[in-house]
C-alpha cells in the first residue's frame, strides 16, 4: 500500500489571494512611461521567475502569452538505522503549460494544463524500532538468478515494553534497554500520472476586474473539480487596491486498497466505505472545500508596496490518506504480570488513519515590496499566519531578491524558513489496553473469535508525519535570461530541509520523519502581445508578403499535424514555438500477423518455448507532449530542439486457459499499469534543397538523444520483484538514435499536396537495460484543398515498417504476456489520415496555426503477437515570428 506523500486536496485549491496588480489594457500604453517603477515592483513581486511553487490554474498575466515549464521533485532517502532499503525515494516529473489570450481590450481567456507523474517509496505508518516490526531486510534470487536484496514493509509484530511504556532491547550483553526510536515503515510504488486542465476568464474594467475559473483534476484513485472567482477594486488613482475571492472544490477518493497488505492493515473503520469491484477492494470517500479571501495591495511610494491577504478555508467529508495507516501496540491485560519488575508484551498492528470529518482553517499574511533605485532591484519581505481547529499552527517567512544583471539577465535568491506544531491527533504509534483478539466462548459452549474494540481507541488518529510538528528551511535561486523581444528562459533550483528540530520552540519530536529535497525546473515564456508590437514598429511588408508568411511558408501550414519536420521557416532570425500533442490507442483483439488470435494460441506460442503466457494487454494508451523550438539562422538552414514528456497506461487480462498462479507469487492484475516523465530528446536540422513558387522540397538530418528511462520497474510486492515494466511502457529508446527524413510541399491558389520520407535508425548495438528497439521506416503523402483563405483540410496515407527487437532485458522481467518478448514487436501497419489545419492571417492573433489529424488503421501485420490498433489523435499549435 502506497501513494504519494503529496497533499492532494490543497493542490488542487485555487489561490484566491493571488491577483492581477495590472491597469486595463487600453490605458496601458498611454500611461507606459509613468509605469516603470510600478512594474518593478508588481512584476518583481507577483510574477517571481523560475521557482516553480503552486501550480496556478491559469497564467496570470497583463498581455497575451504562452508559458512551458518542466520541474523535477526528488526526494532523499529516509533514514532506516541499521536496514538498508534498495527502494528509491519519491520522485516527481511535472510538465505545465498556460496560456492567456485577449478576447478584447478588456476581456482575456486564460488556461492551463498539469501532468505530473510520480514514483518512488513513500511512509505506509511509523513503529517503535525496536519492535519486529518495520522494514523487514531480505535476500532473494530470482528466476534469472539475480541476486537481488532490500527491505520489505512489515506492518505487524511484536515489542517488549517497559512499565511506563516504553519499547525495550536487548543489547549484545542481553540486557534490556529503552530504545525510544522510531522508524517509518516505507512502501513503494508504481509510477501513476495526474492530469489537471484549467481555464479563467477575466474582465477589466477602468476601476476593477473580475475573473471566474475552473478545473478538472483526475487520477487513477482521485478526482476534483473546481470553480472560483476572484477580483479587484482599485482606488485612490490605482495606488490602493482591494481584492477578493472565493472558490469552490468537490472531490472524490477511490482508492485500491493493496491486496498485498489488506492481511495486515485493519480497516474497520471504513467497513460502508469499501466496496468491491472483481477482485478488488476500493475505499471511497468525498469531500467539499470552501474557500474565501480577501486582501489590500497599498502602494505606499514610487519606490514602495505593501500587500495584506487574510483566508478562510472549510473543509468538509474524507479528509484521510487512505494509504496511510497507523500502528497499535494491544496489550492484552490478561497478559500483563502483576510483578512490577516484568516487561509487557505488546502485539502491533496497523489500522487505517482517522481524522476528523470538518476542518476550518483561517491564514493571514503580508508582504512587502521595496524597489531599491541604486541596485535596480527589488526585495521581497513575506509572513504569513495559519492556524485550524486541527490545533495545526503554522508560520512562514520568506524573502527573496530580484537582480537585473544586464544583457537581459536577471537573477533571484530566495530563502524559505517554515514551522507547525502538530495536529492534536496526531502520534507516531499508540497503545491500546486490550488484545487485538481474544477467544470467548458463547452461549451454546462454542469458542468464537472476538476482535478488539474500536471504541477504546482515539476517535481520530493520525502517523502522517506532514501532521507532525517540524520546522523547515529552504533557499533556492531563479535565472531569467530574455533572449529577445517577448521570449524569456527561466531555471530554477531550491533545495529544503525538514528537520523536527527546526521547529519554533523547540522539537517536533518527529526526527525520524526527517528528509531533503531539491525541485529543478526549466520554463519558456513568449510575450505574443510584445512581439506583435515589435512586428509592427519593424520594417513594414506588403500584404502580399504577410500572406506568405502566414499562410505560406512553403505549404508548411497546410503540412497534417501527424507530420513531423514537414516546414520550414523562411527568414534569416525567424522564430517558431510550438507544442504538439500525440495520443494512439489500442484495444480489441490480439493479432498474430494479419489474423485474429485465440487466448489457447497466446498461452502456448506467444511466450517462447519453455513458458506459457498468462495474461494479455486489454488496452493501452499512449499520450505525447512535445515542445517544438525552431530558429532559422539562415533561409536554407532550420534549427531544432524538441524535448517530449509521455505517458502512457496498460490494463491486462487474463487469458482463457492459462496457468495456474503458483501460490504466494503476486501477481500486477486489476490495477492498470501505468509510466510517465521525461521522453526521448530530439535535436534537428532542416535544410532547404529547393524553394520554387508552389514547390519545396527539405531535408531533415538530426538525432534523439536517450533522456527517457529504460529501466522503470514494478513495485515490489510482499519480496517478490515487479521487475522490469514491458518494452512499450518504456519511457525511450535508450540509445542514440539518427533520425535522417526528405519532406516534399507543394501548393497552388486551392490545392496542397506533399510526401515525406522518414527514418530511425538505431546507432548503438543495446541500451542499459540490455536491448535495442528496432529500426523504422515510414512513408506518406497526402493532399488537400484550402477550404478558406486560413482553414485547409487533408488526407493522408502512411505506411510504416518497424523492426523487431534486438537483444532481451537484461534484469528481472515478470514474462507474463507477450509484451514481454523481443518477439513480439513491430511489424508492418497502413493508415489513413483525416485533418484539418487553420493559420490567422491578421490581427492579434496573426502567426498563430492549429492542425489536427485523425489517423484510421486500415491494416496491422504484426510480428509474434500484438494487440490491434484502434487510432491515433495528433493536435499541434506554433506560433512563428
Amino acid at each position: 500500500m502506497s501513494k504519494s506523500s503529496l497533499d492532494k486536496p490543497t493542490r488542487h485549491a485555487a489561490d484566491h489571494s493571488r491577483q492581477l496588480d495590472t491597469q486595463p489594457r487600453h490605458v496601458q500604453e498611454d500611461q507606459a512611461s509613468n509605469k516603470s517603477i510600478l512594474q518593478a515592483l508588481t512584476s518583481a513581486a507577483l510574477v517571481l521567475p523560475g521557482l516553480l511553487a503552486a501550480q496556478a490554474h491559469a497564467a496570470d498575466a497583463s498581455s497575451g502569452s504562452v508559458n512551458f515549464q518542466y520541474s523535477r521533485y526528488q526526494e532523499s532517502k529516509r533514514d532506516l538505522y541499521s536496514v538498508r532499503s534498495d527502494l528509491k525515494p519519491i520522485m516527481v516529473d511535472t510538465l505545465h503549460g498556460s496560456g492567456t489570450f485577449f478576447l478584447t481590450d478588456r476581456m482575456k481567456l486564460s488556461f492551463g494544463y498539469t501532468q505530473d507523474t510520480w514514483s518512488g517509496a513513500t511512509p505506509l505508518s511509523s513503529v517503535p524500532f525496536a519492535s519486529t516490526a518495520g522494514n523487514s531486510a531480505f535476500t532473494r534470487v530470482l528466476p534469472t538468478g539475480e541476486v537481488v536484496s532490500g527491505a520489505s514493509p512489515l506492518a505487524t509484530g511484536t515489542v517488549t515494553l517497559d512499565r511506563n511504556l516504553n519499547p525495550l532491547r536487548f543489547d549484545t550483553a542481553g540486557k534490556q534497554l529503552v530504545d525510544p526510536r522510531t522508524v517509518l515503515v516505507l512502501s513503494s510504488a508504481s509510477p501513476e500520472t495526474r492530469s489537471q486542465g484549467d481555464f479563467r476568464l477575466g474582465y477589466e474594467w477602468d476601476e476593477a476586474t473580475l475573473n471566474l475559473g475552473g478545473g478538472l483534476s483526475v487520477e487513477n484513485d482521485y478526482e476534483s473539480a473546481y470553480g472560483n472567482a476572484n477580483g479587484r477594486f482599485d482606488f485612490n488613482q490605482k495606488q490602493t487596491s482591494l481584492k477578493w475571492g472565493a472558490g469552490y472544490t468537490s472531490s472524490r477518493t477511490s482508492a485500491i486498497l493493496d491486496h498485498d497488505t489488506l492481511g495486515y492493515v485493519t480497516t474497520l473503520a471504513y467497513a460502508d466505505q469499501i466496496k468491491s469491484r472483481d477482485s478488488l477492494r476500493i475505499l471511497q470517500g468525498d469531500r467539499r472545500d470552501w474557500t474565501s479571501s480577501l486582501g489590500l495591495t497599498q502602494i505606499l511610494s514610487k519606490n514602495t508596496l505593501v500587500d495584506f491577504n487574510l483566508g478562510y478555508t472549510h473543509s468538509r467529508g474524507f479528509m484521510e490518506n487512505p494509504y496511510k495507516a497507523v500502528t497499535v501496540i494491544f496489550v492484552d491485560p490478561q497478559t500483563v504480570s502483576p510483578d512490577p519488575g516484568d516487561s509487557i508484551r505488546g502485539n502491533l498492528r496497523a489500522v487505517l488513519e482517522q481524522r476528523p470529518d470538518v476542518r476550518n482553517q483561517l491564514a493571514i499574511g503580508g508582504k512587502l515590496v521595496q524597489y531599491i533605485n541604486p541596485l535596480d532591484a527589488a526585495l521581497h519581505v513575506a509572513y504569513k499566519f495559519s492556524l485550524d481547529d486541527w490545533g495545526v499552527n503554522s508560520s512562514t517567512f520568506e524573502s527573496d531578491w530580484v537582480q537585473p544583471l544586464g544583457n537581459g539577465w536577471t537573477i533571484t535568491p530566495r530563502i524559505r524558513y517554515y514551522s507547525q506544531s502538530s495536529a492534536d491527533f496526531y502520534h507516531p504509534y499508540i497503545v491500546s489496553d486490550q488484545a487485538f483478539t481474544r477467544i470467548v466462548v458463547d452461549e451454546q459452549g462454542e469458542p468464537q473469535v472476538v476482535t478488539y474494540d474500536p471504541k477504546k481507541l482515539p476517535k481520530h488518529i493520525t502517523s502522517d508525519h506532514r501532521l507532525a510538528g517540524y520546522g523547515a528551511l529552504s533557499g533556492g535561486v531563479a535565472v531569467n535570461k530574455k533572449l529577445t523581444s517577448g521570449i524569456a528562459l527561466e531555471a530554477g533550483f531550491e533545495y529544503y530541509t525538514r528537520a523536527s528540530a527546526l521547529k519554533l520552540g523547540g522539537s517536533g519530536n518527529s526526527g525520524f520523519a526527517d528528509f531533503d529535497y531539491y525541485v529543478a525546473n526549466a520554463a519558456l515564456r513568449i510575450d505574443m502581445d510584445t512581439i506583435n508590437f515589435s512586428q509592427r514598429n519593424s520594417q513594414p511588408r506588403s500584404s502580399k508578403h504577410q500572406h506568405h508568411d502566414h499562410l505560406d511558408h512553403g505549404g508548411g501550414h497546410h503540412i497534417p499535424a501527424g507530420v513531423m519536420f514537414g516546414h520550414m521557416l523562411d527568414k534569416p532570425g525567424d522564430v517558431m514555438v510550438g507544442y504538439r500533442f500525440m495520443y494512439s490507442w489500442q484495444a480489441g483483439d490480439m493479432l498474430h500477423g494479419a489474423r485474429k488470435a485465440s487466448d489457447i494460441d497466446i498461452v502456448n506460442l506467444a511466450c517462447g518455448d519453455s513458458q506459457l503466457c498468462k495474461f494479455s494487454p486489454a488496452d493501452m494508451t499512449m499520450r505525447m507532449h512535445m515542445l517544438d523550438i525552431m530558429y532559422a539562422p539562415t533561409r536554407w538552414l532550420n534549427l531544432m530542439l524538441m524535448p517530449q514528456f509521455m505517458d502512457m497506461e496498460m490494463n491486462l487480462r487474463e487469458l482463457e486457459g492459462r496457468p495456474p498462479p503458483v501460490p504466494g507469487d503476486h501477481e500486477h492484475k486489476g490495477v492498470p499499469h501505468s509510466t510517465g516523465g521525461v521522453g526521448d530528446t530530439i535535436l534537428m536540422s532542416l535544410i532547404k534543397l529547393i524553394d520554387l513558387p508552389g514547390q519545396r522540397l527539405h531535408m531533415g538530418l538530426g538525432f534523439s538523444a536517450p533522456t527517457g528511462e529504460t529501466d522503470l520497474k514494478l513495485r515490489r510486492m510482499a519480496k517478490n520483484e515487479g521487475g522490469l515494466f514491458h518494452f512499450d511502457m518504456q519511457l525511450g529508446s535508450g540509445t542514440w538514435d539518427f533520425l535522417p527524413n526528405l519532406t516534399y510541399a507543394g501548393t497552388t491558389h486551392r490545392w496542397h499536396w506533399g510526401a515525406q520520407l522518414y527514418g530511425t535508425k538505431r546507432m548503438e548495438s543495446k541500451n542499459e537495460s540490455g536491448y535495442r528497439l528496432g529500426d523504422i521506416f515510414q512513408a506518406s503523402t497526402w493532399g488537400g484543398i484550402h477550404l478558406t483563405d486560413w482553414l485547409s483540410a487533408s488526407v493522408r496515407g502512411v505506411y510504416t515498417h518497424r523492426g523487431k527487437i534486438h537483444g532481451d532485458f537484461n534484469t528481472y522481467n515478470a514474462r507474463v504476456g507477450p509484451m514481454d518478448f523481443p518477439v513480439n514487436q513491430g511489424g508492418q501497419y497502413w493508415d489513413i489520415g483525416f485533418g484539418l489545419s487553420a493559420a490567422v492571417p491578421t490581427g492579434k492573433f496573426a502567426g498563430n496555426h492549429f492542425a489536427f489529424e485523425w489517423l484510421q488503421p486500415v491494416r496491422d501485420d504484426v510480428n509474434g503477437f500484438q494487440l490491434e490498433r484502434k487510432g491515433a489523435l495528433s493536435a499541434t499549435w506554433h506560433y512563428s515570428f
